[in-house]
């Protein structure tokens, strides 16, 4: 590691070394060269003038790039394609005239992008996958957990800790949709030519429009794609980067909510996320147990929702069949935002994974609201003692503002009950009060709804997913 320039954070803290990979100078050319493979051969098949000998030369040199040879070319012509044009044309000398035939630089620019891009799809998937698995198995586990709900962070209705964990669960299963319709959705650019007319190619072909339409079908077919985009410029739809970037951010938006929720929780000591043995939390309160994982995911989900601005711009300002404003900014805008989203899930997974849940410190919080929580079933039993409703719900409510002065003005624990046992006019003993103030009586349908959200429609998925399940994720610092 080298300590005298910028490195960044992505690469060295956050993202794996998976998705480094992906988008990595190595992958990026050694892609280049299928692509001229790929050109070549169709053209090969089409009828031009290209030997099979010129093809396995290729082929034969298509993995051991010279990027010496390339970076040094590039220097002099300040062109980074025609400078990998080069170099590989020293290596093959056989083929070199025809590499790049017919092609403008987004033949490898674009179509490289298209194919890094969905792969880099494809691993944030299987992350996916991976925290909706483990999620789903904690939503299991604590699904009749009766726990206290909030609303505007305010005490309601009980629910159940499964059950909280089902709306993080849900937005996931969303973010499963878009993604998938993405991946489905992307096309290769193809051999479209310097404005997207395929005029060089028509030429080529004299003037054979099915040839210049077949070598587009058999481009894509061989570098794994169902299909090209129909019409382009020189380049793909920059839309296509925004739809891209879009995708990404609806997960960094669900796993911040995810996050959100779990430091409050652990600031409320019922649900922490890991915490080592040897991790500190503080460098001068040695106590701190702080959420930096949380922490983190909001942090770069942050940084990702941002960055959909950039392919927005791009997108919506590019003239014509193509400007070259939009280059420095993708380099930098979709890598990036990959980056983010892949550490986003590891952290993610991570968390989920060592969720600590007290039972006894969520009982404890849902016990002392309960009283107020249960005030509507206790006033229905009154009634059927013979009370009026009318009466009954006044004398509630002067009860609860009594003893919430009690808990709020005063410290002291919730008496509702016993003001209630010791007010006639219900006609209610205490012992009776304390029988009802079971928690799983006011969760409503949490446990049930748990249960067939997982079994309706997490579990297809975990089921039509198992070959890419079992990931384990580790974090740095």
């Amino acid at each position: 590691m080298s300590y005298d320039r910028y490195v960044s954070p992505l690469s060295e803290r956050y993202a794996s070394r998976q998705m480094q990979y992906i988008f990595s100078p190595d992958k990026k050319f050694k892609t280049w060269r299928k692509l001229w493979i790929a050109l070549a051969e169709t053209e090969k098949e089409l009828g031009l003038d290209i030997t099979q000998e010129q093809i396995d030369e290729l082929k034969a040199n298509a993995e051991d790039i010279n990027f010496e040879v390339a970076k040094e070319r590039e220097a002099v012509v300040r062109h980074d394609v025609m400078s990998h044009v080069y170099a590989y044309g020293v290596q093959c000398p056989k083929a070199k005239g025809i590499i790049h035939l017919g092609a403008t630089s987004c033949y490898v620019g674009d179509n490289t992008d298209i194919i890094i891009m969905t792969e880099g799809l494809k691993l944030v998937r299987t992350k996916l996958i991976n925290v909706i698995n483990e999620l789903a198995g904690f939503a299991d586990k604590y699904k009749a957990q009766p726990t206290l709900a909030f609303t505007h962070f305010q005490p309601a209705q009980p629910t159940t800790v499964g059950k909280r964990a089902t709306l993080w669960l849900h937005d996931l299963l969303l973010d499963l949709e878009d993604i998938d319709y993405v991946i489905g959705s992307m096309k290769l650019l193809g051999s479209k030519g310097t404005t997207g007319t395929q005029a060089s190619f028509l030429e080529l072909f004299d003037g054979d429009f099915e040839k210049v339409k077949e070598l587009d079908k058999r481009i894509a077919e061989k570098m794994g794609f169902k299909a090209c985009y129909p019409v382009s410029g020189q380049t793909y739809s920059r839309k296509i980067d925004q739809r891209v970037l879009n995708v990404l951010a609806g997960i960094a938006v669900s796993a911040h909510k995810f996050s959100n929720d779990i430091r409050l929780l652990q600031h409320l000591k019922e649900i922490e996320e890991p915490f080592e043995k040897t991790q500190i939390g503080s460098s001068a309160m040695a106590y701190k147990r702080n959420p930096m994982r949380s922490e983190r995911i909001a942090s770069l989900a942050n940084y990702v929702m941002a960055d959909t601005m950039n392919p927005a711009l791009v997108a919506s300002t590019q003239w014509f069949e193509r400007t070259l404003d939009d280059s420095a900014n993708k380099r930098l805008s979709i890598p990036e935002g990959f980056l983010a989203v892949d550490g986003i899930l590891d952290l993610y997974l991570n968390v989920v994974d060592g969720l600590v849940v007290y039972p006894k410190v969520i009982e404890k919080r849902l016990m002392s609201e309960l009283p107020f929580i249960a005030t509507e079933n206790i006033m229905m039993d009154a009634v059927k003692n013979g009370g009026d409703r009318q009466e009954l719900h006044e004398r509630i409510r002067q009860l609860s503002m009594e003893a919430g002065q009690n808990v709020k003005a005063k410290g002291l624990d919730n008496n509702l009950l016993e003001l209630i046992a010791a007010d006639p006019a219900f006609n209610i003993s205490l012992e009776e009060l304390k029988r009802s103030m079971d928690p799983s009586k006011y969760t409503g349908c949490a446990s049930m709804q748990v249960d067939e959200f997982i079994e309706n429609y997490v579990k297809p998925v975990i089921e039509e997913n198992k070959e890419i399940l079992g990931l384990k994720a580790t974090i740095n610092v």
